[in-house]
């Protein structure tokens, strides 16, 4: 018999009983909100409450929620072609995103394939990688190098180049590819640039480079690893290293596309071009999963230099036709749109709002960059995770924090009332934390 899940309530215990959510124990499950719609920058709790969304849905809803553009996209689309197999078939959405990605972003990017999510963009970016250097004939080029603090996804290889030791896939290491690591990008500034943050990085790359297919990281941002912010002439560095040693370089823009850095894609600020580029999240608005790896045509047809070379890579719902006509309408009103003067706004914003919190005992940093706002705590919230979500709820936002990290990386569209709210509970925040 099933269980009844009319009342709210009862969903709830079914929850918790039976749904796993993301990072999660099914022994310990934490306390849940239920939404019921959602407009512009608030949520809607199933118990009446509206909370204004700090979090984006994870970074991707840079629209708001509930717009008409998008919404009229869906309806379109949905009416006519909801799916087809992307194998021996195409359809007008996909090769119009694909052609858009292709002006939008660096002239060198000429090649698309897409995929379910931003793990699988970063599982394509690899095979691409490891593909390339056999049609190259150079087979034992196959390991990737990054940094410290990286973040790019929960499928395996995704984790095999994500942090080992800070990040959250520690328990798998035992069964993963073993990756070679420098440290984290220190450098905030480029007026504060030392030569020296390059000199592991060097030294790696001389003595492996017969076996680095290529580099992976996060341009000026680096996200669920740390929120850590980085200057623009590390990646300038990073660029002239990998082209000095025969290293491709592979940009994982995933969280940091679509304007959240302040331009259209973080690389831009460094004036640089990757070989290989990762996107996803804000792809579609936020509104449904989608992600695509970019490429050069040097990287396409080295794949296949040495005989057939396809790329065996094929998702059932690769170039799902809604998901590809609600990002075309994504795209154009964020193209359409002031982003540019929003973004800054909000930057401006959070600046001015989270700079004084660095006077708090427990506050060991505070760090802005574009629409992205973090506090550093000088300890964990892990401790106060039992009653911390719902007491954030009370105050009417929604902000998830993680380690010792409390921040918001909000939709362009919010209003500076809406963000003085986040930022004055980010500053309760910390100090209901430390009275505990």
């Amino acid at each position: 018999m099933k269980d009844d899940l009319t009342t709210l309530s009862a969903r709830l215990a079914y929850d918790k009983k039976h749904l796993w959510h993301p990072y999660s124990s099914m022994i310990t499950p934490g306390y849940m909100h239920e939404v019921s719609s959602a407009s512009g920058v608030h949520l809607t709790l199933s118990d009446g409450r509206s909370i204004i969304d700090g979090m984006a849905s994870w970074w991707a809803v840079i629209h708001g929620y509930n717009h008409p553009v998008l919404n009229q996209a869906a309806v379109s689309q949905i009416d006519c072609l909801a799916h087809v197999m992307f194998g021996g078939l195409t359809h007008a959405p996909a090769v119009t995103l694909s052609q858009q990605l292709i002006e939008i972003t660096h002239p060198v990017l000429q090649h698309v394939f897409f995929s379910d999510s931003g793990s699988i963009s970063v599982e394509v970016a690899i095979k691409m990688a490891l593909q390339y250097w056999i049609g190259r004939e150079q087979p034992n080029k196959k390991r990737l190098l990054t940094v410290r603090h990286g973040y790019h996804g929960d499928t395996f290889a995704a984790m095999s180049v994500s942090d080992p030791e800070n990040g959250m896939h520690h328990l798998f290491q035992g069964s993963l590819i073993q990756q070679l690591f420098a440290p984290a990008p220190v450098c905030r500034h480029d007026d504060d640039w030392r030569q020296e943050e390059m000199e592991t990085l060097t030294t790696l790359l001389a003595q492996h480079q017969q076996e680095i297919a290529a580099v992976i990281i996060e341009p000026l941002v680096q996200g669920a690893g740390g929120m850590r912010v980085y200057c623009a002439e590390y990646l300038r560095q990073l660029r002239r290293l990998c082209d000095s040693y025969d290293v491709l370089l592979i940009l994982d823009e995933i969280a940091t596309g679509f304007g959240r850095t302040g331009s259209l894609f973080a690389y831009e600020q460094a004036g640089i071009a990757p070989d290989i580029l990762c996107l996803g999240k804000a792809l579609t608005g936020g509104y449904i999963s989608l992600a695509a790896t970019l490429c050069s045509t040097a990287i396409a047809e080295g794949m296949s230099a040495n005989g057939d070379g396809v790329l065996m890579h094929g998702p059932t719902f690769m170039a799902n036709p809604l998901a590809c006509a609600i990002a075309n309408a994504s795209i154009g009103l964020l193209l359409s749109s002031p982003w540019q003067q929003r973004v800054a706004a909000i930057e401006q914003q959070l600046r001015q709002a989270l700079s004084p919190y660095m006077a708090k005992p427990l506050v060991k940093d505070v760090r802005v960059k574009g629409a992205i706002g973090v506090i550093e705590l000088k300890e964990t919230v892990w401790p106060v995770m039992d009653w911390l979500p719902k007491w954030i709820v009370d105050q009417g936002v929604w902000i998830r924090p993680f380690n010792n990290l409390i921040y918001i990386m909000p939709p362009y569209t919010i209003q500076a009332a809406e963000l003085m709210r986040l930022t004055e509970v980010m500053g309760r925040m910390v100090d209901k934390i430390a009275a505990c």
